[in-house]
């Protein structure tokens, strides 16, 4: 991945490095991959090696994907240089680019699998050089064993070292702690070079120290048992990095492209904005554009995750990573390769799983406390009990008797057993490879998580408060009845709705013009000096009159009386009423006319100047069939409150609100209305997850914990504004994030205080004897490790239910 920036920040936000650089001084951006940076602690000392190096002005570390990203002045160091400096913190970059700003905005971007690094290629864990020398110290701990403990008596000695005799089993055990060791304490040499306390310094410690007093069997033990624990830990780690590499792999690589009529196939970064690509049946759509030839079924699965093809024809969108089924398309490119909606998506996720949780902030804290402490105590423990007990001492607790030593090589051996306690690795990685876990499942699922916070919160939420139309409703409205006034028949009527609607953005003006144009009403006015009125209709000019179209609630505040039209009795019976006063009314309307049509869900707009109604055009919008059982089963979940806010009228959310289920609804509702209704509802109830469009509802999806965007394929604003962004028109997912999201956060729950329990139980069994420096690294190091990784990947297989 490559940039071009100006200036930039010092690592981590810090003081700029690289004083030398010019604010207005070009840098490049290298994306390198880092496969063996997969915890926190190997990112700090990345960052720590990369903020010494002169020139460097940013950088941004990815443990969970193995990937780093600097930025940096070409004119003081270059990527070899950034290499090296990664280099002496222990890990070897593979693979990596830079580019500068002089290429075309977005090309080349990681997320388009063709300019930089998303995700740490797949590693050969048990092939490497280091999965060999394992396995050679294993194979030495197995034959000094036998000979230790077994055939004793052709155990010789057959060296000595300072006096001291080394027996055949002595030197298997060194050969092992060679093998398996050395690269342990190799690690913990550039730890401490980098000032952190972390794993390899802890247990490059233990093993140096344990082979230095001749305690060869627990040196070579400890030694073997942690390589084997970090291959397993590389592996888990892998496979948790599959799932983003399965979202990288949906982005096609080349594009059959039409040029001087003939079809030439090209790297897709290669493709420009306005050239057109042929997509035969079995073929991905490279990029996303609009058909202009031929028409087919395409799986679009892999952005929206809806099951069901969609029929494309001239006209319609079509998305990068989507496949052909059936037919020949021809399609015209509207984004590079770097500015796909699946390039998009894989970036946000890349975000989503570098942001962290406040959960993942408090374990961060919470370790930097825990290390030291037990750090200390191990200390303590290897030096205090054999300067106090004398002799050794039976204590009996709870019926069972605990022999305390007085020799200094038992406490030593307890000392090295808390020194490996005291890695916080399992701890630290619980809730990163959880949220990882959770976000990929959900993207690969059509629903895009921007942030782990995000995933927490979903999973926190007592309401969800929902948009009606778009959301609970299709949002593809059509005209259902036209009630004309006085002189004006229906085609007049609907002429004047079609011209003001004309400049009108809204859902509701799109089906009053589809109706006119299939209706054949004629040529429309130009209307002049338009105006919208936010929340109740719109105004305009037509032949130098001003005529208005919106809500009854408008034409009320115009002067007119509706009461009789609008008004109907507990038993569905319009009432008799008094007209009052006005300079207009409505009686000329059917008593309960407009109460009727509210009834049936439909939506009322009037026509009119201020002093003439021309009649009422009702619009309808389809319930999504899925609307009802998705309320239900978040219910059944465990929300507390489903809520649907609405601008509509009060008939209209009424019967819409009967229809899908929910608890409470809330009509005539205007933009800031639904903000307000939406902090009633947390004064009320608590967390709330707004679900809205991402763009009339902006504001209240801002002031919720949780803002959910439907229908976001392909739109900008939705991916950028909200939270949560459901990148199909289906409601039916909204149970599955929740699902997903609560359940994440169990896993988080389980996994951390999981692996803070084995510790503390571990730690108290130390001083007794109950447990050994294989045990310590068995199930304390690499057993919670891996149950922490295998917890995690359980969220991949939560999928949508089908509602069908």
């Amino acid at each position: 991945m490559t940039d071009e920036s100006e200036g930039g920040e010092g690592c981590d936000g810090g003081d700029p490095v690289g004083d030398d650089t010019d604010g207005a001084g070009r840098t490049l951006t290298a994306s390198l991959a880092v496969p063996e940076m997969d915890c926190p602690s190997c990112a700090g000392k990345v960052d720590g090696a990369l903020g010494r190096v002169d020139g460097v002005t940013e950088v941004a570390l990815n443990p969970t994907a193995g990937t780093a990203t600097v930025t940096y002045d070409p004119e003081l160091t270059d990527e070899a240089d950034v290499a090296a400096a990664i280099a002496s913190a222990g890990y070897e970059v593979t693979s990596g680019r830079s580019r500068g700003d002089d290429a075309a905005e977005g090309d080349g971007d990681a997320a388009s699998g063709a300019g930089g690094v998303a995700v740490a290629p797949p590693a050969e864990v048990w092939t490497t050089a280091r999965a060999k020398k394992t396995w050679l110290g294993a194979a030495l701990v197995v034959a000094g064993l036998l000979f230790e403990f077994v055939l004793t008596a052709r155990n010789p000695a057959v060296a000595s070292v300072l006096g001291v005799p080394l027996t055949l089993a002595d030197v298997l055990f060194l050969g092992a702690v060679a093998a398996s060791g050395i690269p342990v304490v190799r690690g913990g040499y550039y730890s401490a070079r980098n000032r952190s306390l972390d794993i390899d310094l802890l247990m490059g410690t233990a093993i140096v120290a344990a082979t230095a007093i001749g305690y060869f069997v627990e040196a070579a033990t400890l030694a073997v048992l942690f390589s084997v624990a970090e291959l397993l830990e590389d592996y888990a780690m892998d496979r948790a990095r599959d799932s983003l590499r399965e979202l990288m792999e949906l982005s096609p690589e080349e594009a059959t492209v039409k040029r001087d009529g003939e079809e030439a196939t090209v790297p897709t970064d290669d493709v420009a904005v306005g050239e057109t690509v042929v997509v035969r049946p079995g073929e991905k759509v490279p990029l996303d554009g609009t058909v202009i030839g031929g028409e087919s079924a395409v799986d679009e699965s892999p952005i929206t995750g809806e099951s069901v093809p969609v029929d494309k024809t001239v006209g319609d969108e079509a998305f990068a990573g989507a496949i052909n089924e059936e037919g020949y398309l021809e399609i015209e490119v509207t984004s590079t390769a770097g500015d796909s909606t699946l390039a998009r998506i894989i970036e946000l996720v890349q975000g989503a799983q570098a942001e962290k949780t406040e959960t993942e902030r408090f374990v961060d804290r919470f370790a930097g406390y825990y290390t030291p402490v037990v750090v200390v105590l191990a200390i303590l423990t290897a030096a205090v009990p054999p300067l106090v007990i004398a002799e050794p001492v039976t204590v009996d607790l709870a019926g069972y008797p605990f022999v305390f030593a007085a020799d200094w090589g038992t406490w030593f051996v307890r000392g090295l057993t808390l020194l490996v306690i005291a890695c916080p690795c399992a701890f630290v990685i619980s809730t990163p490879v959880s949220v990882v876990s959770g976000i990929t499942s959900a993207a690969k699922n059509g629903v895009l998580i921007k942030g782990g916070n995000h995933l927490e919160a979903m999973g926190e939420v007592d309401a969800v408060a929902l948009d009606k139309t778009g959301t609970l409703t299709r949002g593809e409205l059509a005209v259902t009845d036209l009630l004309p006034l006085g002189d004006a028949d229906e085609a007049t009527l609907l002429r004047r709705a079609a011209t003001l609607e004309r400049r009108s953005e809204h859902p509701i003006a799109a089906a009053i013009l589809d109706r006119a144009e299939r209706d054949g009403v004629g040529d429309l006015a130009e209307p002049t000096d338009f105006e919208s009125l936010t929340g109740r209709g719109i105004r305009a000019e037509i032949d130098g009159e001003t005529y208005y179209a919106g809500k009854p609630a408008l034409f009320e505040q115009l002067g007119f009386d509706l009461s009789r039209a609008r008004v109907e009795s507990d038993g569905g019976v319009v009432t008799e009423g008094d007209t009052g006063a006005g300079e207009s009314d409505g009686g000329a309307f059917t008593d309960g006319a407009l109460a009727a049509l509210e009834r049936e869900g439909k939506t009322v707009v009037l026509v009119g100047t201020a002093t003439e109604l021309t009649g009422a055009v009702a619009v309808a919008d389809e319930v999504r069939p899925d609307s009802r059982r998705a309320v239900e089963r978040l219910r059944e979940l465990g929300v507390e409150r489903v809520v649907m806010l609405t601008g509509d009228n009060e008939g209209t959310a009424r019967a819409i609100a009967e229809r899908v289920g929910v608890d409470e609804y809330r009509a005539d509702l205007l933009p800031e209305e639904k903000v307000e209704a939406v902090r009633s509802l947390q004064a009320a109830y608590g967390e709330v997850a707004m679900v809205g469009d991402g763009i009339n509802d902006a504001p209240a999806l801002a002031a919720a914990e949780v803002g959910v965007a439907m229908g976001a394929a392909g739109t900008d604003t939705a991916l950028e504004t909200a939270d949560i962004a459901l990148m199909g028109d289906d409601v039916g997912k909204l149970p599955y994030l929740y699902a997903l999201s609560h359940t994440a956060n169990g896993v988080i729950r389980q996994n951390v205080w999981a692996s803070l329990g084995v510790k503390f139980l571990l730690a108290l069994g130390v001083p007794l004897g109950l447990v050994s420096v294989a045990l310590a690294v068995v199930v304390g190091d690499m057993g919670m490790s891996l149950g922490v990784t295998a917890n995690a990947m359980r969220l991949s297989g939560i999928e949508p239910e089908d509602y069908e």
